[in-house]
Protein backbone atom coordinates (compact mmCIF):
# COMPACT_ATOMS: atom_id res chain seq x y z
CA UNK A 1 0.00 0.00 0.00
CA UNK A 2 1.19 3.04 -1.21
CA UNK A 3 1.61 5.83 1.71
CA UNK A 4 2.00 9.51 0.87
CA UNK A 5 3.04 12.77 2.67
CA UNK A 6 -1.15 13.82 1.85
CA UNK A 7 -2.69 10.09 2.06
CA UNK A 8 -4.57 10.41 5.41
CA UNK A 9 -6.17 13.58 4.46
CA UNK A 10 -9.72 14.26 3.49
CA UNK A 11 -10.64 10.53 4.45
CA UNK A 12 -13.45 9.04 6.33
CA UNK A 13 -12.78 8.04 9.52
CA UNK A 14 -15.48 5.59 9.84
CA UNK A 15 -14.60 3.96 7.01
CA UNK A 16 -11.11 4.48 5.67
CA UNK A 17 -9.41 4.39 9.26
CA UNK A 18 -6.85 1.80 8.67
CA UNK A 19 -5.61 4.37 5.49
CA UNK A 20 -5.99 7.32 8.02
CA UNK A 21 -4.16 5.49 10.92
CA UNK A 22 -1.43 4.17 8.59
CA UNK A 23 -0.66 7.76 7.51
CA UNK A 24 -0.38 9.08 11.11
CA UNK A 25 1.86 6.13 12.12
CA UNK A 26 4.10 6.71 9.28
CA UNK A 27 4.69 10.47 7.80
CA UNK A 28 2.88 12.66 10.75
CA UNK A 29 3.74 11.35 13.69
CA UNK A 30 5.98 8.29 12.66
CA UNK A 31 8.63 9.09 16.10
CA UNK A 32 5.55 10.17 18.14
CA UNK A 33 3.32 7.53 18.10
CA UNK A 34 6.39 4.72 18.28
CA UNK A 35 7.67 6.82 21.35
CA UNK A 36 3.90 6.94 22.61
CA UNK A 37 3.54 3.13 22.37
CA UNK A 38 6.95 1.96 24.19
CA UNK A 39 5.65 4.30 27.03
CA UNK A 40 2.42 2.58 26.51
CA UNK A 41 3.99 -0.45 27.55
CA UNK A 42 5.28 1.13 30.85
CA UNK A 43 1.62 1.19 31.45
CA UNK A 44 0.89 -2.39 31.60
CA UNK A 45 4.00 -3.20 33.80
CA UNK A 46 2.16 -1.24 36.76
CA UNK A 47 -0.69 -3.49 36.60
CA UNK A 48 1.08 -7.05 38.92
CA UNK A 49 -1.61 -9.36 36.79
CA UNK A 50 0.60 -8.43 33.42
CA UNK A 51 4.19 -7.83 34.74
CA UNK A 52 3.75 -11.32 36.68
CA UNK A 53 2.76 -13.41 33.69
CA UNK A 54 5.87 -11.76 31.85
CA UNK A 55 8.06 -13.05 34.93
CA UNK A 56 6.82 -16.27 34.70
CA UNK A 57 6.76 -17.19 31.27
CA UNK A 58 10.68 -16.64 31.04
CA UNK A 59 11.53 -15.07 28.44
CA UNK A 60 10.94 -10.70 29.05
CA UNK A 61 13.96 -11.00 30.75
CA UNK A 62 16.15 -13.20 28.88
CA UNK A 63 15.57 -12.04 25.27
CA UNK A 64 14.09 -8.24 26.49
CA UNK A 65 15.20 -6.64 22.13
CA UNK A 66 13.53 -9.88 21.02
CA UNK A 67 10.43 -9.51 22.93
CA UNK A 68 10.89 -5.73 21.82
CA UNK A 69 11.01 -6.10 18.19
CA UNK A 70 8.53 -9.25 18.12
CA UNK A 71 5.99 -7.23 19.78
CA UNK A 72 6.39 -3.98 17.78
CA UNK A 73 6.42 -5.99 14.36
CA UNK A 74 3.58 -7.84 15.28
CA UNK A 75 1.59 -4.99 15.77
CA UNK A 76 3.10 -2.84 13.19
CA UNK A 77 2.67 -5.56 10.21
CA UNK A 78 -1.32 -5.38 10.36
CA UNK A 79 -1.12 -1.34 10.88
CA UNK A 80 1.17 -0.90 7.49
CA UNK A 81 0.24 -3.83 5.23
CA UNK A 82 -3.73 -3.68 6.64
CA UNK A 83 -6.05 -5.64 9.42
CA UNK A 84 -6.95 -8.32 6.04
CA UNK A 85 -3.83 -8.44 4.27
CA UNK A 86 -2.29 -11.38 3.92
CA UNK A 87 0.35 -10.11 6.03
CA UNK A 88 -2.03 -8.20 8.81
CA UNK A 89 -4.08 -11.34 9.68
CA UNK A 90 -1.42 -13.77 9.66
CA UNK A 91 0.34 -11.18 12.40
CA UNK A 92 -2.90 -11.30 14.22
CA UNK A 93 -3.43 -14.85 13.79
CA UNK A 94 0.09 -15.17 15.62
CA UNK A 95 -0.59 -12.48 18.24
CA UNK A 96 -3.76 -14.84 19.12
CA UNK A 97 -2.03 -18.31 19.11
CA UNK A 98 1.02 -16.62 21.50
CA UNK A 99 -1.64 -15.45 23.84
CA UNK A 100 -3.90 -18.73 23.47
CA UNK A 101 -1.13 -20.27 25.19
CA UNK A 102 -1.45 -18.18 28.51
CA UNK A 103 -4.66 -17.73 30.80
CA UNK A 104 -4.69 -13.95 30.32
CA UNK A 105 -8.19 -12.16 31.77
CA UNK A 106 -10.39 -10.26 29.14
CA UNK A 107 -9.88 -6.86 31.34
CA UNK A 108 -6.47 -7.63 31.15
CA UNK A 109 -6.47 -7.37 27.12
CA UNK A 110 -9.14 -4.34 27.28
CA UNK A 111 -6.81 -2.33 29.16
CA UNK A 112 -3.73 -3.11 27.02
CA UNK A 113 -5.77 -2.20 24.09
CA UNK A 114 -6.57 1.11 26.20
CA UNK A 115 -3.34 1.98 26.40
CA UNK A 116 -2.41 1.79 22.38
CA UNK A 117 -5.30 3.69 22.09
CA UNK A 118 -5.20 6.68 24.66
CA UNK A 119 -1.43 7.24 24.83
CA UNK A 120 -0.26 8.29 21.72
CA UNK A 121 -3.01 10.59 21.60
CA UNK A 122 -1.88 11.88 24.82
CA UNK A 123 1.70 12.14 23.96
CA UNK A 124 0.80 14.03 20.48
CA UNK A 125 -1.03 16.56 22.56
CA UNK A 126 1.62 17.12 24.84
CA UNK A 127 4.99 16.52 22.90
CA UNK A 128 4.28 16.37 19.39
CA UNK A 129 3.98 19.29 16.64
CA UNK A 130 0.17 19.21 17.11
CA UNK A 131 -2.46 16.97 18.64
CA UNK A 132 -4.71 14.37 16.63
CA UNK A 133 -7.60 16.19 15.40
CA UNK A 134 -11.40 14.64 16.25
CA UNK A 135 -11.42 13.11 13.13
CA UNK A 136 -8.01 11.12 13.48
CA UNK A 137 -8.97 10.32 17.06
CA UNK A 138 -12.04 8.95 16.10
CA UNK A 139 -9.36 6.82 13.24
CA UNK A 140 -7.37 5.73 15.77
CA UNK A 141 -10.01 4.39 18.51
CA UNK A 142 -11.96 2.67 15.34
CA UNK A 143 -8.71 0.97 14.20
CA UNK A 144 -8.07 -0.51 17.38
CA UNK A 145 -11.28 -1.73 18.14
CA UNK A 146 -11.11 -3.69 14.84
CA UNK A 147 -7.90 -5.54 16.10
CA UNK A 148 -9.61 -6.03 19.52
CA UNK A 149 -12.37 -7.70 17.53
CA UNK A 150 -10.13 -9.84 15.75
CA UNK A 151 -8.18 -11.00 18.88
CA UNK A 152 -11.69 -12.09 20.84
CA UNK A 153 -11.72 -9.25 22.99
CA UNK A 154 -14.82 -7.93 23.91
CA UNK A 155 -16.71 -5.21 25.79
CA UNK A 156 -14.22 -2.93 23.38
CA UNK A 157 -16.39 0.40 24.17
CA UNK A 158 -17.35 2.56 21.10
CA UNK A 159 -15.59 5.80 21.07
CA UNK A 160 -12.79 7.38 22.42
CA UNK A 161 -14.27 9.00 25.41
CA UNK A 162 -15.18 5.47 26.94
CA UNK A 163 -11.91 4.12 26.29
CA UNK A 164 -10.38 6.81 28.02
CA UNK A 165 -12.68 6.55 30.84
CA UNK A 166 -12.28 2.70 31.20
CA UNK A 167 -7.81 3.13 30.92
CA UNK A 168 -8.41 5.76 34.17
CA UNK A 169 -10.92 3.96 36.02
CA UNK A 170 -8.29 0.43 35.47
CA UNK A 171 -5.56 2.07 36.32
CA UNK A 172 -6.88 3.83 39.48
CA UNK A 173 -8.27 0.32 40.64
CA UNK A 174 -4.76 -1.83 39.52
CA UNK A 175 -1.95 0.03 39.39
CA UNK A 176 -0.31 -0.67 42.49
CA UNK A 177 3.52 -1.67 43.59
CA UNK A 178 4.82 -4.97 43.04
CA UNK A 179 8.30 -6.71 42.57
CA UNK A 180 7.45 -8.37 39.16
CA UNK A 181 6.29 -5.08 38.23
CA UNK A 182 10.32 -3.32 39.09
CA UNK A 183 11.64 -6.05 37.43
CA UNK A 184 10.26 -5.99 34.18
CA UNK A 185 10.26 -1.90 34.36
CA UNK A 186 14.29 -2.24 34.62
CA UNK A 187 14.83 -4.36 31.87
CA UNK A 188 12.72 -2.22 29.67
CA UNK A 189 14.06 1.24 30.59
CA UNK A 190 17.13 -0.26 29.79
CA UNK A 191 16.85 -1.82 26.61
CA UNK A 192 14.79 1.60 25.73
CA UNK A 193 17.68 3.85 26.98
CA UNK A 194 20.07 1.19 24.96
CA UNK A 195 18.61 2.72 21.91
CA UNK A 196 20.47 6.03 22.28
CA UNK A 197 23.21 5.68 25.17
CA UNK A 198 25.88 3.64 26.33
CA UNK A 199 25.51 1.81 29.33
CA UNK A 200 27.59 3.49 31.36
CA UNK A 201 25.32 6.55 30.86
CA UNK A 202 22.04 4.97 31.82
CA UNK A 203 22.08 5.83 35.37
CA UNK A 204 22.26 9.34 34.71
CA UNK A 205 19.67 9.17 31.89
CA UNK A 206 17.19 7.23 33.65
CA UNK A 207 15.46 10.36 35.97
CA UNK A 208 14.80 11.84 32.45
CA UNK A 209 12.99 9.13 30.92
CA UNK A 210 10.73 9.00 34.29
CA UNK A 211 10.21 12.65 33.63
CA UNK A 212 8.31 11.83 30.72
CA UNK A 213 6.11 9.35 33.51
CA UNK A 214 3.43 10.55 35.76
CA UNK A 215 3.49 9.19 39.81
CA UNK A 216 1.37 6.72 40.17
CA UNK A 217 3.17 4.87 37.37
CA UNK A 218 6.63 5.78 38.51
CA UNK A 219 5.76 4.64 41.99
CA UNK A 220 3.82 1.40 40.76
CA UNK A 221 7.03 0.33 39.57
CA UNK A 222 9.24 1.01 42.05
CA UNK A 223 10.99 4.07 41.05
CA UNK A 224 13.09 6.78 42.58
CA UNK A 225 10.67 9.63 41.13
CA UNK A 226 12.61 12.71 38.96
CA UNK A 227 13.27 15.97 40.54
CA UNK A 228 10.51 18.62 40.29
CA UNK A 229 14.25 20.29 38.06
CA UNK A 230 15.06 17.15 36.21
CA UNK A 231 11.27 17.69 34.94
CA UNK A 232 11.08 20.74 34.49
CA UNK A 233 14.37 20.28 31.91
CA UNK A 234 12.76 17.85 30.39
CA UNK A 235 9.61 19.73 29.73
CA UNK A 236 11.50 22.53 28.21
CA UNK A 237 13.31 19.85 25.70
CA UNK A 238 9.98 18.34 24.79
CA UNK A 239 8.26 22.02 24.36
CA UNK A 240 11.34 23.33 21.88
CA UNK A 241 11.16 19.77 19.73
CA UNK A 242 7.43 20.55 19.64
CA UNK A 243 8.43 23.92 18.54
CA UNK A 244 10.83 22.97 15.88
CA UNK A 245 8.44 20.17 14.47
CA UNK A 246 5.85 23.29 14.10
CA UNK A 247 8.71 24.58 11.50
CA UNK A 248 9.14 21.80 9.27
CA UNK A 249 7.71 20.79 6.06
CA UNK A 250 5.78 17.40 6.51
CA UNK A 251 7.94 14.53 6.53
CA UNK A 252 7.05 12.82 2.27
CA UNK A 253 9.10 9.20 2.97
CA UNK A 254 7.42 6.86 5.01
CA UNK A 255 8.93 5.83 8.05
CA UNK A 256 7.77 1.79 7.57
CA UNK A 257 8.65 -0.28 11.04
CA UNK A 258 8.32 -3.50 9.51
CA UNK A 259 11.04 -2.31 6.98
CA UNK A 260 13.54 -1.48 9.64
CA UNK A 261 17.04 -3.87 10.00
CA UNK A 262 17.26 -5.29 13.42
CA UNK A 263 20.20 -6.59 15.09
CA UNK A 264 17.25 -9.32 16.12
CA UNK A 265 16.84 -10.50 12.67
CA UNK A 266 19.07 -9.31 10.41
CA UNK A 267 18.41 -11.42 7.76
CA UNK A 268 14.83 -10.80 8.14
CA UNK A 269 12.19 -11.68 9.60
CA UNK A 270 8.98 -14.62 9.26
CA UNK A 271 5.65 -13.44 10.60
CA UNK A 272 4.54 -16.92 12.35
CA UNK A 273 8.18 -17.22 13.61
CA UNK A 274 8.11 -14.06 15.84
CA UNK A 275 7.19 -14.55 19.55
CA UNK A 276 9.13 -17.95 19.16
CA UNK A 277 11.51 -18.80 22.42
CA UNK A 278 11.55 -19.90 25.85
CA UNK A 279 8.12 -19.97 27.16
CA UNK A 280 7.21 -22.20 29.62
CA UNK A 281 4.03 -23.90 30.60
CA UNK A 282 0.98 -21.83 30.54
CA UNK A 283 -0.41 -20.06 33.25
Amino acid sequence: MTITETSGLGRDPDTEYEEICRWLGAIEFAWDIEKSLEFALFRTYAVPSISGLLVRTGKFEAEPRKRYDDTELLLSEPMEHGLDSDRGAEAVARINAIHGRFRISNDDMLYVLTTFVCEPVRWCARYAKRPFSDDEVRAWTNYYRALGARMGISGIPADYAALDALNCAYEGAQFRYAESNHRIAVVSLDLLLGFYLPRPLFSLARPAALALMDGPLILAMGFEPPSRGVRKTVERAMAARKWVLGKLPRRKKPRLITARRRPTYPGGYVISELGNGPLRAAE
